[in-house]
């Protein structure tokens, strides 16, 4: 099956914080599990017993259709396929943490235990391209145990997710996010409870991106001319100064001679 645009759908009912996801993660990439690339969200149990309300996310990049990380990096480590994964190459990063500043979820996060010899400062999920371009899902999905993770076309997730708010109004709440947020998502999330409680954040449909460069585009140019004027008054002084001290240098009377000799 060829998908155009490859996308996760996350439903917040279905979790029951197992974090299987983590560990094959971890194991699919080879990372060490306090570095995994998925963390767990949310509020976790609330309420008072009996009335119990579970309320977790599996937290990992969202792979944003205008990707703020991508949009900062000033080097191009970060590049996105045209059916939506967003990856990062450790070999042109230069650890300014730009990505980590723009990034409107806090996914990328950098290795302090890592030296600049070691390269590879951010890290972040990936996607698994080795296996959903092979046919495969991703690690994590291929190894949930209740379905709360399943990945297949954005086009259709969005339909399934609809489909089921639809067939349960009492159980979800009436919207999908990541359809629209930040100009749209390829991680799609459900939920019974508020997702400022699954730790999302409260986003315009516009892309971050989109305000941040239009004022970069008008900041560079003014900061290059202001830069410019500060070094001609920077070279302005600097000659004035070398005038002064060549002119006090004239004025100066060797040691041994009179005023009336000089």
């Amino acid at each position: 099956m060829t998908i155009k645009h490859h996308a996760y759908l996350f439903d917040a009912t279905r979790c029951i914080d197992c974090r299987a996801c983590m560990i094959s993660c971890s194991v699919e990439n080879k990372i060490e599990m306090d570095k995994t690339r998925i963390w767990v969200a949310g509020i976790g149990i609330k309420g008072e017993y009996p009335d119990l309300q579970r309320g977790t996310m599996v937290y990992h990049c969202m792979h944003c259709l205008h990707p703020d990380c991508m949009s900062a990096c000033p080097v191009r480590a970060y590049t996105q396929a045209e059916d939506g994964p967003v990856t990062y190459n450790p070999d042109l990063c230069i650890g300014c943490r730009y990505c980590m500043n723009a990034c409107p979820f806090g996914v990328p996060h950098f290795d302090y235990d890592k030296g600049l010899a070691e390269g590879a400062f951010i890290d972040k999920c990936t996607f698994c391209p080795q296996r959903i371009y092979n046919d495969q899902k991703p690690a994590c999905v291929g190894t949930c145990p209740t379905d709360a993770l399943e990945y297949g076309e954005r086009e259709e997730l969005i339909k399934r997710a609809h489909e089921r708010i639809a067939a349960h109004p009492d159980k979800y709440i009436d919207h999908v996010y990541g359809e629209f947020e930040n100009g749209g998502t390829s991680y799609l999330i459900l939920s019974h409870i508020p997702f400022s409680e699954l730790g999302l954040p409260n986003l315009p449909e516009t892309p971050v991106n989109a305000v941040s460069e239009k004022v970069m585009a008008l900041t560079i140019p003014f900061a290059l001319g202001w830069g410019a004027v500060l070094s001609g008054v920077a070279a302005g002084v600097a000659m004035h100064e070398k005038k002064k001290q060549a002119a006090a240098e004239k004025d100066i009377v060797p040691a041994g001679e009179s005023e009336a000799s000089k």
